[in-house]
């Protein structure tokens, strides 16, 4: 019976082990910041949000990196756009950041 050589061993048992990681943690995680990024882009005035620290509220005006949220009458907060986690009265099912 032959010996395996190292080059033998990191092709058959290292390489598919870092293939089925890629596949079962990478990729699917990159796919979900992909779809939050598109929410946050896609963020318009009256949509219902739920910021990454519990804050609720609806967006009365939308910038290039930030969007003023109305919490309640007469008060609004400025807020960076990556810290919106999930719009609730989209048409679509709400993203949430896990």
């Amino acid at each position: 019976m032959p010996q395996q050589s190292g080059l033998t061993f990191i092709l058959f048992q290292v390489v598919p082990l870092l293939c089925i990681g890629y596949f079962l943690i990478i990729r699917p995680q990159q796919q979900q910041q992909k779809k939050i990024k598109e929410m946050q882009d896609n963020l318009k005035k009256n949509d219902e949000v739920i910021t990454s620290s519990g804050i609720h509220g609806t967006v009365a005006i939308v910038k290039d990196k930030t969007v003023v949220v109305r919490v309640d009458e007469g008060t609004r907060l400025e807020i960076l756009r990556e810290h919106i986690s999930t719009v609730t009265n989209s048409e679509v099912k709400p993203e949430v950041v896990k």
